[in-house]
């Protein structure tokens, strides 16, 4: 799999200079980039170690002077970062899966497969599943009763997808993918002493202990097109309505989107994410890793929450969100500042005790 100079840079929309015929077989970072790599310095602090390695081409940043770097040729994008998401899709070698349908494969006869679909040793296509022209089921993957899955779209291995999942086209689902799996919803017969000391901010009441009843999950999830998903994430069912993801969200590994909740369009969630039941996110958001959204709460479009956010309340559009419990970004900022702040602080309140001590005594 090799491209020219000129091939690569009309494809990312960049611009190329120098030798534009000369073959490119793989990227690699500048200072361990062999004869044939292309290297990546798309940012002129990376630029300095170009001499480590052999590469003759570079993808650098606009203007580069790239003859003064000993290069012979060089692709000059004008948004490298973005130009990098198509190299890597040209350069991109694949999981290696066969096409064609595998022997060892359990496909149920009610199943309905479109044309070119291909499917991995082991996997299983249950009755009424109907899969999309183009797609890929990889090796040990499950696909549930009724589920539909869209055109193009991308199972890696051991992705498990539950009866009356719908998916739009170009689903991606990395390594161990859980869609489908029962809402953790379970309830009392009396009150118990979590909805009381819910009530109350605290007190528990005269709440008595109680076995948990499990609540059925009738609804399913639907996903929009072009949504990916990292390993090891996983939705919930919902219970009476589908839990939905809506077009273009990305969600990173290990995200929990749970039951009921509604995630909107164009959404990124980061890796250890949590989304509670029946919490409804907008268009636009970004959670970074590690951030909780309670249950039942409403998050505005374009809101971002920083790393490690837990978020107990609704969120307006476009806010900028930080810190447990999530307040925004600036003030949680000062908070910081503060709390950085109180060490020296206690320290000069407990001086002047002692001075207004002493004071006291001389009175």
């Amino acid at each position: 799999m090799t491209y020219s100079v000129q091939q690569i840079a009309k494809a990312v929309g960049a611009t190329a200079e120098g030798d534009i015929e000369l073959m490119v077989s793989g990227v690699a970072e500048p200072a361990s980039a062999k004869q044939g790599e292309m290297a990546l310095a798309m940012d002129p602090r990376y630029a300095s170690s170009l001499s480590e390695g052999a590469a003759e081409v570079a993808m650098l940043w606009e203007g580069a002077d790239w003859r003064a770097l000993g290069l012979k040729a060089a692709i000059l994008p004008n948004r490298p970062r973005y130009a990098l998401s198509g190299v890597t899709r040209m350069l991109d070698k694949g999981q290696g899966f066969k096409p064609g349908i595998h022997p060892t494969a359990v496909i149920d006869p009610e199943a309905v497969l479109g044309y070119d679909v291909s499917v991995g040793p082991l996997a299983v296509i249950s009755a009424g599943a109907r899969i999309g022209a183009g797609s890929v089921i990889g090796p040990l993957c499950f696909v549930g009763v009724d589920a539909s899955l869209g055109e193009g779209s991308f199972l890696r291995e051991h992705v498990s997808i539950g009866a009356r999942v719908s998916i739009g086209a170009r689903f991606i689902a990395q390594s161990g993918v859980r869609l489908g799996g029962d809402g953790f919803s379970f309830v009392t017969a009396e009150l118990s002493t979590v909805e009381s000391a819910r009530q109350t901010l605290g007190d528990q009441g005269d709440a008595a202990p109680q076995p948990w009843t499990r609540i059925h999950s009738l609804g399913a999830v639907t996903i929009g097109a072009d949504v990916e998903m990292g390993m090891g994430s996983t939705i919930d069912n919902g219970t009476i309505r589908d839990t939905r993801v809506g077009d273009g969200t990305k969600i990173d590994n290990l995200v929990h989107i749970g039951h009921n909740a509604v995630i909107g369009k164009n959404c990124l969630l980061c890796g250890q994410a949590g989304v509670g039941g029946s919490t409804r996110v907008g268009d636009n958001v970004v959670l970074g890793g590690q951030v909780g959204l309670a249950d039942n709460i409403t998050i505005g479009d374009r809101v971002i929450a920083g790393g490690g956010t837990v978020v107990l309340s609704n969120v307006p559009e476009g806010r900028t969100m930080l810190g447990y419990p999530a307040t925004q970004m600036s003030k949680q900022t000062e908070i910081y500042k503060a709390l950085r702040r109180l060490p020296k602080l206690l320290r000069d309140v407990a001086a002047l005790q002692k001075v207004v001590s002493k004071a006291d005594k001389a009175d």
